[in-house]
């Protein structure tokens, strides 16, 4: 086996979370090496980055996501026998589930919802001292993918849902009090879901055949079976709560437009390459996920390295998303660098590399681009003020989020 830089040392998770996203890629600098080995939570793991691993690591069938994760994002963002947890076949077949879900014409749907319930909660932004944005996008999201999924929601429950679903996103990055919190929340919210899914197939809750809470609770897998209750539970909440977690990058599309002004004509010219280059650059800048796991499910060779099965290897997603082979000047804002960029799913991976279908990469992404697209116009039709306050981001925090949640004043539609 080629010797590969080693980090010496028991142990390096304390390291981990003191520099969060920047983990990886400062000593991806330091051995100046995209393959490293480390110690965290006193195991050996195989730390990768840039492009051409992520090649290597979404390869169909050579990694499982079994036994890759930390607990916290196991139990409140994944969970036993849900999606991520499957390989070959059976990935196959509940992947080609989620793609009927989330196809074209009901992802329009989706984002005209988050549009109706976004113009139905700016009068009360008007009538307000400020608005912290970030809960309020949550709010709506929240409200937007349960009635485009298909799952009654009252105006009392709303905000709890919200609650639960930003508690489960928060906690998965935490160790102690908030991942408490989120998995007592997690725990309430599954037993709503595990009511719904159950209520569909007894007939007391009818949603519309094609909607997401229709077709999870009447999936039959593989095996011709009905999923178990508890499987599709994971996978409705796997829908919302993702969706929900696209707030994070619709504020950080607030942040760029406040940051970045030169941006905000793209925001506002309503073209819809526009918007796209400028979704892009916002999950290509700021922080989301800062890395995913595998465990080697076939032994191969890479950089001279051999992979055993079992090894556990993480791919740094932000570092390669800013590795400067990859992306001319990757710390500065221009959303004008999509118009020319090649497409490779291997170079530009906020949400995972590789293949849709036959891979581990996100289902949802493109609904994340259009409800981005979408909330980016309608920023572009408010006139606000942002005070001052702290806009840092913390790449030490998983996951990351402006510090002040971003507040805005004086609110008002434009016309």
């Amino acid at each position: 086996m080629a010797a590969i830089p080693r980090e010496p040392g028991l142990d390096h998770t304390l390291a981990l979370l003191s520099e969060g996203y920047l983990f990886i890629p400062n000593r991806v600098r330091r051995f100046q090496s995209d393959i490293f080995e480390t110690r965290l939570m006193f195991s050996p793991v195989v730390c990768l980055h840039g492009a051409e691993a992520a090649g290597e690591f979404y390869a169909p069938d050579r990694f499982t996501r079994q036994g890759a994760m930390p607990p916290t994002i196991l139990r409140l963002l994944q969970g036993q026998g849900s999606v991520q947890s499957l390989d070959g076949l059976a990935h196959r077949w509940r992947k080609r589930m989620f793609l009927d879900i989330v196809r074209p014409e009901a992802v329009e749907r989706l984002v005209e919802a988050f549009e109706a319930e976004w113009h139905a909660r700016v009068p009360r932004w008007e009538g307000q001292d400020q608005v912290v944005l970030f809960p309020e996008v949550e709010d709506l999201l929240t409200r937007a993918v349960c009635r485009w999924a298909g799952c009654p929601l009252t105006e009392d429950e709303a905000p709890q849902r919200a609650e639960e679903f930003s508690a489960m996103i928060s906690g998965a990055g935490a160790i102690g009090p908030r991942f408490v919190h989120g998995l007592r929340l997690r725990r309430r919210t599954e037993r709503w879901a595990a009511d719904l899914i159950e209520g569909t197939r007894e007939e007391r809750v009818m949603p519309p055949p094609d909607s997401a809470l229709a077709i999870i609770a009447r999936h039959r897998g593989e095996d011709d079976r009905l999923l178990d209750t508890r499987v599709a539970v994971l996978e409705l909440l796997n829908i919302l709560r993702p969706t929900v977690a696209v707030g994070r990058f619709i504020v950080f599309a607030a942040l760029a437009l406040h940051d970045h002004p030169h941006s905000r004509d793209l925001a506002a010219s309503g073209d819809d390459a526009d918007l796209e280059c400028f979704a892009q650059e916002v999950r290509r800048f700021y922080p989301f996920f800062p890395f995913v796991g595998g465990r080697v499910l076939q032994p191969f060779e890479w950089r001279g390295h051999q992979f055993k099965e079992k090894d556990w290897v993480i791919l740094d997603l932000y570092g390669t998303n800013h590795d400067p082979r990859l992306w001319e000047e990757p710390e500065s804002f221009r959303p004008e660098r999509f118009r020319d960029w090649s497409g490779d799913p291997n170079t530009f991976i906020p949400q995972g590399a590789g293949d849709h279908a036959s891979g581990h990469r996100c289902p949802g992404e493109r609904t994340t681009i259009e409800l981005m697209k979408r909330a980016s116009a309608l920023l572009a039709t408010l006139d606000y003020e942002v005070p001052a306050q702290n806009l840092c981001v913390d790449l030490a925090h998983l996951p990351a989020e402006p510090e002040s949640r971003y507040i805005i004043t004086r609110v008002r539609r434009r016309g």
